[in-house]
Parts: structure tokens; C-alpha cells; sequence
């Protein structure tokens, strides 16, 4: 009883107030309106009423009010989530994005980055349906899979009606998600790495042809295999996937050959990288997205930095036991 008196004053306050809850807080008003209801209150304490009197009171709740009063826990539980999701919101300095409609086909969010990464460096992305692929590159450990990651955190929370970890968002609402960014083997139905790749592509291959407007998320499309199948499999698919200008595709990859022959065989792609700057012989990374593809290769720097060939070449550093075998 205390409960209801109490919630009862708190949405009494918000319908005087204008904005997005007001519709919700109209409907609970009502709600309280209800003549039984409002009978029931004027009882202010259950202390020192009659056994005859509970028991009523209990049939009244269980029977006559049972659905009033599922409403009203139910926009209780739901006050209690937009209250939490509004304070981390806060907190976090996330924002809200704005949804559009699917028929206009378009994703803008600036300041995007990651949720859980400490300092993270912002980026801003845009894309159509005159531009709905965005191609990334970049070298080993310049951000391409984060960013992929934060994009698909942010797509997810968006869609939910949650915050985002950006300064601000506008999205046309889609169908579904689809990611493929760490694929693992599957050893009890003997998919290795490769095949399992090929299962999660043909997936979204079902989806886009039965005409699903859909966000696709491939992060270094068919690495489990050669250099020559990934090359001619990615610039395939990714082809393929771009006659759609429904959904939207972000696709990274370290075979920057197969951006080269895209920029010239198509027309609605958005060419970006992740810069790496070397710092004598040690590469960094600015997190900043560049337009264009980039030539970074710094994988073999990265293994001569770590000594990696003249530790196997001389013997230094291996544990004994190891040394004799």
C-alpha cells in the first residue's frame, strides 16, 4: 500500500512536466483512476485492520485489481531500468542516438569509440546508399578490430534504444546484425577455421537475398586461408555483397591488392585505414581513421623488435630441457 501511495505522488509530479515520459505517466495516472483503486488507498496503514478486512483486501489485489496492478509494477520495473540506463548515460557522457526510418539507408556517428577502453581515441564515420561499404586496412594492432567492435556495440545499443558510447548518432533502423570477428573452429563438428568462415558468410548471404536490410560487420574476411583463395574470396564476395545498396557492409582486411582492384570496379565504397607512425624503428598508432588504403606493413618489424629470429638462431633464452631435446 505503501508503495502505491508513494509511485502514485511520484507520476502525480511528472505529468506536469513535458517530455518523453509524459505519455507513459498519463497512462499510469489513469490507471489510478481506477474506482476500486482509488477506494483501496484511502486505507493509509494495514496496521490493526481485521482478518475479515485482509482477506478482502487480498481478493481485491489477487482478483479484481490483479491486472491494474501488474501495470503498475510492470512501469515500475521499466522506471527502474530508464533511471539506471540514464545515470550510466550521465556518467559515461554517452548520448542518444537518433533513429530514422529504414527506407533512408544511412549511418552518421561521430565520436565513436569503444566503452570499455580507457581514453579512447573518438572517430567518426558516414555512410548511404550511394556509399554503404566501408573498406577498412590497416596494419597488425592499429585499431581495425576495435573500431569493428565499437561500431557493433554502438549498432546493437542503438537499435535497443540504449546510449552510445559517441558524441552523436543517427541511424536508419535495420533488420539485424551480422559479425564475423573471431570466428573459432569448431572441433566437434570438424569446421576448421576456414569453414567456419565460410558458414558465417554464407549466413548473410541467405539474409541479403531474402531481401533483409542488415548491417554486416567482416573483420579480415578468410584469413584461415592462402593469400591467393583470400584475395580472390574476398574480392568476390565483397563484390558481391556490394550490389546491395540496402544494407550496410564494413569490411577489413590486410590485403590491401584487393581495395586497389575494388576502387576501380566500384563505385559505392569508402576507402579508410588506420594510420601507423614509426617512431625510429618502432611503429605507433594515432587510432585516427584516414580516407584512402594504406601500404603499412609493420608485421615483420614488430617480430624483429621482439628478437624473435636471433633467439631461435642462436639458442638464447630457451629453457634447458628444451635445449637437449
Amino acid at each position: 500500500m505503501k508503495m502505491l501511495n508513494l509511485f502514485q505522488g511520484f507520476i502525480y509530479k511528472l505529468t506536469v512536466l513535458k517530455g518523453p515520459y509524459q505519455v507513459e505517466a498519463e497512462r499510469i495516472k489513469n490507471i489510478y483512476n481506477h474506482e476500486i483503486l482509488r477506494k483501496v488507498q484511502n486505507q493509509a496503514s494495514l496496521d490493526g485492520l481485521s482478518f475479515l478486512t485482509l482477506v478482502k483486501l487480498d481478493h481485491l489485489f489477487g482478483v479484481r485489481l490483479h491486472e491494474q496492478l501488474r501495470q503498475l509494477m510492470e512501469a515500475i520495473f521499466n522506471l527502474d531500468v530508464y533511471i539506471a540506463v540514464s545515470a550510466v548515460a550521465r556518467e559515461k557522457d554517452f548520448c542518444f542516438a537518433r533513429a530514422l526510418p529504414a527506407s533512408e539507408n544511412s549511418l552518421t556517428v561521430n565520436g565513436l569509440y569503444h566503452p570499455t577502453v580507457k581514453n579512447a581515441v573518438g572517430n567518426d564515420l558516414m555512410l548511404d546508399g550511394n556509399n554503404n561499404v566501408l573498406f577498412l586496412t590497416g596494419a597488425n594492432m592499429a585499431g581495425k578490430s576495435t573500431l569493428m567492435k565499437s561500431l557493433g556495440v554502438c549498432l546493437y545499443l542503438a537499435h535497443m534504444g540504449f546510449p552510445v558510447a559517441a558524441a552523436e548518432m543517427e541511424f536508419a533502423v535495420k533488420d539485424g546484425l551480422f559479425s564475423s570477428i573471431n570466428v573459432p573452429d569448431d572441433i566437434s563438428l570438424g569446421y576448421s577455421h576456414f569453414y567456419a568462415e565460410v558458414l558465417r558468410v554464407k549466413e548473410v548471404a541467405r539474409a541479403v537475398a531474402a531481401s533483409k536490410d542488415i548491417i554486416v560487420i567482416f573483420d579480415e574476411l578468410f584469413k584461415g586461408t592462402n593469400v591467393k583463395d583470400a584475395y580472390d574470396a574476398t574480392l568476390e564476395i565483397t563484390k558481391a555483397f556490394s550490389e546491395n545498396r540496402n544494407c550496410i557492409f564494413i569490411i577489413s582486411t590486410h590485403i590491401i591488392e584487393v581495395g586497389e582492384a575494388l576502387r576501380s570496379q566500384c563505385d559505392n565504397f569508402r576507402f579508410a585505414y588506420l594510420p601507423t607512425v614509426m617512431n625510429g624503428a618502432k611503429p605507433t598508432y594515432t587510432y585516427n581513421l584516414a580516407e584512402g588504403i594504406t601500404a603499412d606493413k609493420q608485421g615483420m618489424i614488430i617480430i624483429e623488435n621482439e628478437g624473435i629470429i636471433e633467439m631461435i638462431r642462436s639458442g638464447a633464452d630457451m629453457p634447458l630441457n628444451y635445449a637437449k631435446k
